[in-house]
């Protein structure tokens, strides 16, 4: 079954769990060949039930002790734009699409997402374009990143959010 997981992490982004059960992002979806939805709801105000999503089976939880079986099953993963989430999804080798929280202030996630995007790691889109962006995006030009070296890492890092 072709599974897409979304995962807000321990934060609250209702905004992006409303935009990917929308009627327009389901159908992008199911027309892409995406059969189920898993959804990591965290701190929200939004809890989907079973039937939010014609076309999908749909899955939908708070928090886990872990998400990485989660991620590992998936065949997209969504995620906000902490560096932790997106780090575990680069770490395991899946295709992922960054939604950027455009309300925050200072906002280091559009820094991260940006340049891990320039280095064809990852899409990104805010909750506004995420539809468009499921219709159009092309994951076979994605390459994977290497988590093997914690100081290219910490440098990597260091140059996406403007330290050094």
């Amino acid at each position: 079954m072709k599974t897409v997981f979304v995962t807000v992490g321990t934060t609250s982004f209702d905004d992006l769990i409303a935009s990917v059960i929308s009627q327009e992002a389901v159908q992008a979806l199911v027309a892409r060949g995406y059969e189920e939805l898993v959804l990591q709801v965290g701190r929200g105000s939004i809890l989907p039930g079973r039937d939010s999503c014609p076309g999908l089976t749909l899955q939908a939880f708070r928090f886990k002790d872990s998400i990485a079986g989660d991620i590992q099953r998936a065949d997209l993963v969504i995620s906000h734009a902490g560096a932790g989430s997106c780090l575990e999804a680069l770490g395991a080798g899946r295709p992922l699409l960054v939604v950027v929280n455009d309300r925050l202030m200072d906002n280091h996630q559009l820094e991260l997402a940006r340049k891990l995007h320039a280095d064809s790691h990852l899409l990104y889109c805010t909750c506004s374009n995420l539809t468009h962006t499921l219709r159009t995006m092309d994951l076979s030009r994605l390459t994977p990143f290497c988590l093997g070296q914690p100081e290219k890492f910490a440098n990597f890092m260091d140059q996406a959010l403007g330290l050094h």
